[in-house]
């Protein structure tokens, strides 16, 4: 009898975490391991908004998969996934197929729109390491072209973002770090320069509370972030953002949006039911019907099953779910029950900017400023330890003063 098959869609940080996992838990006469990436590299999702505002170049966001799995252990296929048969359990693929027995749904995200008409065809959107790089190289080619144009239109160095989510406000942070040094580089009144950011709902951050929230607001503003709160977007047009009810319109040389993700569309290809652009998980992580499939991180809903509304989508999540998921698979391989997922929230920090940020830890102690920017720095090489692993950590982990 040949050994099951385990393939795992996608190594973000659900999927790089299940199969380091699955290598621990099973040995290479139990399974086959197989992991396939677009890539042959592992990038720190939450990392990108300091790609795209030029702070971090794209090799610091990312590292090798070899790296973090051993080829010998791991088959790493690099392609691109296009529908999973679930009728006949075989990945088809851009350039070939893989049949499987059991499988990690663990593709990640695409930008989510949300039907707002030109948002796809005007703005830039943090989605991987390539689109992150090309904002920054963007940012500053504008800043270049300002500087030598003799006819100079102000709204060139205007950068425009939607969305005041975490992304978003991240995002800002590093704008508010990178703009002075690119005003700097280029000659150019700080003053010229504009960052603005605009959220439809009545406050930003919404996982934070009113005083970290209007502390956050305030650190922005003092270093040059303007914000348009309660302002919907109407439109996204070559120009910048038409914006309320009146119809005003936001001029700006970059316009980025940040505003909302949802589930790769492989999903729906593949035939899943689509609740908001992702699948409805339950408490072991298999959508329902499902025996020998399990759907994680931004592909998914999972359900905090005290209060029935999904945990928040976030790096710390999928991480928790992918570990989850090679105990399950590992036990369904060897006929022993599988546990339900149970979430363990180690708390929420925000950057802003390399110096400064907001977080609640440790059951709600409140941080702000540089010791919330340090807590951050932990968090991030937290993740790349268990993500990467110590390699990885030694290699890229943040251990720069501020």
């Amino acid at each position: 009898m040949s050994k099951p098959k385990v393939v795992v869609l996608g190594a973000g940080y659900a999927g790089l975490v299940a199969t380091r996992r699955l290598t621990q838990k099973l040995s290479a006469d139990e399974a086959e391991i197989v992991l396939i990436n677009k890539h042959n590299y592992h990038y720190e999702s939450t990392w990108l908004h300091e790609v795209a505002a030029g702070t971090i170049n794209p090799n610091q966001a990312r590292f090798m998969l070899t790296d973090a799995v051993n080829p010998k252990r791991v088959r790493l296929i690099y392609d691109t996934v296009t529908e999973v048969n679930r009728d006949e359990q075989r990945v088809i693929l851009d350039n070939s197929e893989v049949s499987y027995d059991y499988l990690v749904f663990a593709l990640g995200f695409v930008s989510n729109t949300f039907g707002i008409p030109g948002m796809d065809e005007h703005a830039f959107a943090i989605t991987d390491i390539d689109s992150s790089r090309h904002i920054a190289e963007h940012i500053e080619y504008q800043f270049a072209q300002y500087s030598t144009d003799e006819n100079k239109n102000d709204d060139q160095l205007t950068i425009l973002v939607g969305g005041g989510g975490f992304t978003g406000i991240e995002f800002v942070g590093e704008l508010a770090e990178k703009v002075p040094e690119l005003c700097q580089k280029y000659d150019i009144d700080r003053s010229k320069a504009r960052i603005i950011n605009v959220e439809a709902a009545p406050s930003i951050l919404p996982v934070f509370d009113d005083d970290l929230v209007s502390y956050a607001k305030k650190a922005l503003e003092d270093r040059g972030v303007e914000f348009r709160i309660g302002a919907p977007i109407k439109e996204c047009t070559e120009e910048g953002f038409i914006v309320g009810d009146d119809k005003e319109l936001i001029k700006a040389g970059t316009v980025v949006w940040t505003g909302g993700v949802t589930g790769n569309p492989v999903l729906a290809k593949s035939g899943y039911e689509l609740f908001k652009g992702k699948v409805n998980v339950g408490p072991d992580l298999r959508p329902e019907g499902e025996e020998n499939v399990f759907i994680l991180g931004d592909c998914s809903w999972t359900l905090d099953q005290e209060t029935g509304r999904p945990y928040p989508p976030t790096g710390q999540l999928a991480t928790q779910e992918g570990a989850q998921v090679a105990e399950n698979i590992a036990a369904l391989i060897n006929n022993q029950p599988i546990q339900d997922f149970v979430y363990s929230n180690k708390g929420t920090v925000a950057s802003l900017g390399l110096s400064d940020g907001i977080g609640n830890v440790l059951n709600g102690n409140k941080l702000r400023g540089k010791s919330a920017a340090a807590m951050k720095k932990v968090v991030d090489d937290r993740s790349l330890f268990l993500v990467g692993g110590p390699k990885v950590l030694l290699k890229k982990g943040k251990f720069r003063p501020f």
